[in-house]
């Protein structure tokens, strides 16, 4: 998710959900603003969704490389651990209604990353300083009180740092699971967003911070996946959207509806992407990787991913991986079809890996 943010400086190679700026009218109403048709109000949900978010997980902070990092926990500690990590611009809560079905059999942690969630933001982002935060999650979680390592499970820019920490430390993991990841779109595409790009003004900088609204309806209104998507349950889009965001004093001599000189913006680090050094990333993306950690991919049929893969961007995932397709899904799963997902990660859990 992702809206009025600056784009990072576009280096070699991107992943696609990074945040593009996009006016009110540039998409179909159903992607530009998903929530706007609920005027504030609470989608309908259904009785399984209730019961996964009723299951309110352990709060807590831990500390890694002097930064406090948000981490939610479920299920006990003693039990084999599983730690899920969310995508770009995204928050721990991603996963509270996927976390529940895991926490009768697992001791389950979902993190926010560094410059995400309410962790905190820093002065620059690299891939392996988020693989020292999620080692040192684990360990505070209980993760690997459970008789063996911790398995991770990453969606999209998460699956990318779950792909990193598992070629780089593959002795912290016992498997890691990628859900729709990817490294970039092709050549021709990616030439084309940098046009694209180049043509955007009044993009948030580091003097000029995220918007600032006045009401929660108006800052549900302008919530929208990236890549850019239908939500495909808009009582999860819902869920997700209302904990992105944060209360922040209004600009001076400006007072909101309710008087209380307070409004909305986003909880992410609108600078992440100018902020982030892709160096160790992109030589692992140069070619395919070998690791002995046990990789699984699960991708939407409907997927960006799958698109860009046709038309040949780049993949160091080895070859031969194991992949596993969720019919009838786009790049957020989780929001499209959540169950499948979870019957999915459950079934390969029960039998993988050997």
């Amino acid at each position: 998710m992702a809206e009025d943010v600056k784009p990072a400086e576009t280096p070699e190679r991107a992943y696609d959900d990074r945040p593009i700026h996009a006016e009110p009218g540039q998409l179909p109403p159903e992607v530009q603003a998903p929530l706007a048709a609920y005027k504030g109000a609470l989608p309908p949900s259904p009785p399984w969704f209730d019961w996964a978010i009723a299951q309110e997980p352990e709060r807590m902070f831990v500390e890694s490389l002097g930064s406090r990092l948000e981490v939610l926990t479920w299920g006990e500690v003693g039990k084999p651990g599983l730690l899920f990590v969310h995508g770009n611009s995204a928050h721990a809560d991603w996963w509270s209604f996927i976390a529940p079905f895991f926490a009768e059999d697992y001791r389950v942690a979902s993190m926010s990353l560094a410059g995400m969630g309410a962790s905190d933001w820093r002065d620059s982002y690299s891939f392996t300083d988020f693989a020292e935060d999620a080692e040192a999650v684990s360990r505070a979680a209980g993760l690997y009180e459970g008789g063996r390592k911790p398995i991770y499970i990453g969606h999209s820019f998460g699956g990318g740092q779950v792909f990193f920490a598992a070629v780089s430390h593959p002795e912290r993991m016992h498997a890691a699971i990628m859900v729709d990841t990817g490294f970039g779109p092709p050549p021709e595409e990616m030439a084309k967003r940098m046009a694209q790009m180049e043509a955007i003004r009044n993009i948030p900088t580091v003097d000029r911070p995220s918007r600032i609204y006045a009401t929660l309806e108006e800052a549900l209104n302008r919530f929208r996946l990236m890549p850019p998507q239908p939500a495909g349950n808009p009582f999860i889009a819902d869920f997700i959207a209302r904990r992105s965001l944060k209360r922040v004093p209004l600009p001076p001599g400006e007072t909101g509806p309710d008087g209380s000189g307070e409004g909305w913006t986003w909880r992410f680090d609108p600078n992440m992407w100018a902020k982030l050094d892709r160096q160790a990333m992109m030589k692992r993306e140069q070619t395919q990787v070998t690791t002995t950690t046990p990789l699984v991919h699960i991708y939407g049929a409907k997927s960006r991913i799958v698109e860009h893969r046709k038309a040949g961007a780049p993949s160091p995932f080895p070859a031969g991986l194991l992949e596993i397709e969720i019919p009838d899904s786009h790049h957020h799963i989780m929001i499209d079809q959540p169950l499948a997902l979870v019957s999915a990660l459950r079934a390969l859990l029960s039998a993988w890996p050997r």
